[in-house]
């Protein structure tokens, strides 16, 4: 008897040692961090869309201003070319993320989980918002003649990024083309060559 007490009380403890390895505090750990006055960091200067995409997004997160860490934001200016100027499909794995125009007009869109992948869709005009929830693929493309600008907010001090054609054709080492042949139903040329490409 001495045993299986023992033991339920080892157990019991065992039990309440795991629910305290669990638990969290979804709050930052410190109230702020202050960081040192930098005038480089500003989204005030347009970015450079003369690149094959046509478009620049200058990001303001933990990693150029100190100041955010904790605080669970970042922000993202966006640069477009005149008509074509493209975010291309990317997600951000941390953070969801909330876009304003605020120049010209963007076509913008997500797309869902598996199995449904559902496009939604809008066409934004400045003061226009749209929301991009977390992880799921999305992009912008700018349907103007006029160049556009948009702001995003992200829900992260780091959202991250990972644009989509540079992960999977531009992987380091390549990933091997028989298995993006039959991922994508591609001919294995296509294949190689979208890989030189990235």
């Amino acid at each position: 008897m001495k045993g299986s007490n023992s033991f339920l009380v080892a157990f019991a403890l065992l039990g309440f040692a795991c629910s305290l390895a669990s638990a969290f505090d979804p709050d930052p750990l410190q109230d702020f961090c202050v960081a040192l006055k930098d005038t480089e960091n500003g989204l005030n200067k347009p970015g450079n869309t003369s690149n094959l995409v046509g478009s620049n997004v200058t990001t303001v997160n933990v990693d150029q201003i100190p100041g955010l860490n904790t605080l669970g934001i970042s922000l993202a200016r966006l640069d477009f070319a005149p008509y074509g100027g493209l975010n291309p499909p990317h997600i951000h794995p941390r953070g969801t993320e909330i876009l304003v125009v605020v120049e010209g007009t963007l076509y913008v869109g997500f797309v869902t989980s598996n199995p449904d992948n559902r496009l939604f869709t809008k066409i934004l005009n400045p003061g226009d918002v749209f929301v991009f929830p977390i992880g799921l693929i999305h992009f912008q493309f700018n349907i103007g003649q006029t160049k556009a600008v948009a702001f995003a907010g992200l829900g992260s001090q780091n959202a991250g990024v990972i644009t989509i054609a540079n992960a999977v054709f531009g992987s380091n080492p390549p990933i091997n083309p028989d298995v993006l042949t039959k991922a994508f139903q591609l001919d294995k040329n296509v294949v190689t060559y979208l890989q030189s490409r990235f």
